[in-house]
């Protein structure tokens, strides 16, 4: 099994180029199950998952054609064409290994109308219930009954329009029914939908294959449903959540270093708070530049919230960042429960934390110390790297399966900034 060794100290100097969202991609690929005319994805990062979801997609007839990009960070390209949906079933062995599979239940139903697809089961990082999209398709028509760890979604005569009240905001939920309405007959209304850019992303490439959609990015969606919608090329937007990692690795090691092929708004909560820790962010012609000199970060505390509030994606990054920073931050946790595995891990480097409920307590310490670590889940283990930047001596991260499932490359674009880091395989 893989594993990453960090010698911290380096400070980072240069270009670290930005990949596609896999949390767009993932929703994107899944709508090639609303058309049988070619679905073609630019910009799309070579992750674990993005293949998983592709080999799902291979089980249901969609024809799948991969073209790899050429450098560092240039996404490759998806021609995905349903011209034909064979099945219906999304098997546990399959929903399992990725909760992104559970998109396919709005698409199928309202393609060929029937979907079975099992319940995801367990979160390492908290209990992610299903039941918002359950109750959202419903409220357009489908016949929803749970038997034997499946959802079975039963539509045969289509989708109708209606009111989809979500009661609280999921942006797995809003996708689901999003997908699902663009075909469903007349007006859908989603009242308290999200609004993160992955899903004003995802409406824009369905408005693209020929939807009727307004409010994206907004709580209120409005979707006139069409009769067919027809192939269209998209491209992927940028991954938020790698855009602030990465600044965070320069926040937490020092340096100076340009983010290329981003945007600041994708991550303005983030931005504003590395400016009060000491850094300097600028926008430049083909990203954002972020500079940390001198003396420590200083502690800042947060919420974590939906957006354009601060990422719960980016919260134990955060953590790692405030664990060297001087004076004490308070980080809340709002969106999951159980989302501090990484404390433990992070104190065995030498971080002073303590959690009370759903809020962590951080001391900032003068310097950190590297260790083995094990990462226990996706951004759990890019607050380990990060820790392991700005830590003395060595630290090992394992379990970095985690990691290739978000992050495209991490090792390769780190190390090409200054970063004395490597994969080692065993």
């Amino acid at each position: 099994m893989d594993k990453i060794s960090i010698k911290g100290g380096a400070r980072l100097y240069g270009q670290i180029p930005i990949s596609g969202a896999k949390n767009a991609a993932l929703p994107l690929m899944v709508a090639s199950l609303l058309t049988d005319e070619p679905l073609i994805l630019t910009n799309v990062p070579k992750l674990a998952d993005v293949v998983f979801m592709a080999e799902l997609l291979k089980s249901f007839g969609v024809n799948v054609e991969w073209t790899p990009g050429q450098k560092l960070g240039e996404g490759g390209t998806y021609r995905l064409q349903a011209n034909r949906v064979r099945g219906s079933t999304a098997e546990y062995d399959i929903v399992r290994k990725m909760r992104a599979s559970f998109f396919v239940l709005g698409p199928l139903v309202v393609r060929v109308g029937l979907a079975k697809v099992s319940l995801p089961g367990g979160c390492a990082i908290g209990a992610r219930p299903v039941d918002l999209h359950l109750k959202g398709l419903q409220a357009l028509g489908a016949a929803i009954d749970v038997a034997e760890g499946y959802v079975i979604a039963d539509a045969p005569a289509g989708l109708a329009g209606g009111e989809v009240v979500f009661p609280m905001v999921s942006v797995g939920a809003t996708e689901n029914v999003l997908m699902a309405a663009c075909l469903a007959q007349g007006r859908s209304v989603l009242v308290n939908a999200a609004g993160e850019p992955e899903i004003v992303d995802l409406g824009n490439c369905r408005m693209a294959m020929g939807a009727k959609i307004s409010g994206l990015g907004t709580s209120r969606i409005v979707v006139d449903g069409v009769s067919k919608l027809h192939g269209a090329s998209h491209a992927v937007l940028p991954d938020r959540i790698e855009t602030g990692t990465y600044a965070m690795a320069v926040a937490i090691a020092g340096g100076e270093v340009e983010l290329t092929g981003t945007t600041p708004d994708l991550v303005s909560s983030l931005l504003e708070l590395l400016v009060l820790i000491g850094a300097e962010v600028s926008s430049t012609g083909t990203g954002i530049k972020v500079v940390r000199n001198g003396s420590r970060p200083k502690s800042v505390s947060v919420d974590t919230a939906p957006f354009p509030g601060f990422p719960t994606d980016l919260q134990a990054q955060f953590m790692a960042l405030m664990a060297t920073a001087e004076g004490t931050s308070r980080i809340r946790e709002t969106i999951f429960e159980n989302r501090f595995m990484h404390v433990p891990e992070l104190v065995r480097v030498g971080a002073d934390i303590k959690v009370e409920g759903d809020t962590a307590i951080v001391t900032g310490v003068g310097r950190l110390h590297g260790a083995p670590v094990m990462a226990t889940d996706l951004r759990a283990s890019s607050s380990l790297v990060l820790a392991g930047l700005a830590a003395e001596g060595e630290t090992i991260v394992n379990r970095v399966y985690h990691l290739d499932r978000g992050f495209e490359r991490l090792e390769e674009k780190l190390r090409a900034v200054g970063a004395n880091i490597e994969r080692q395989s065993e």
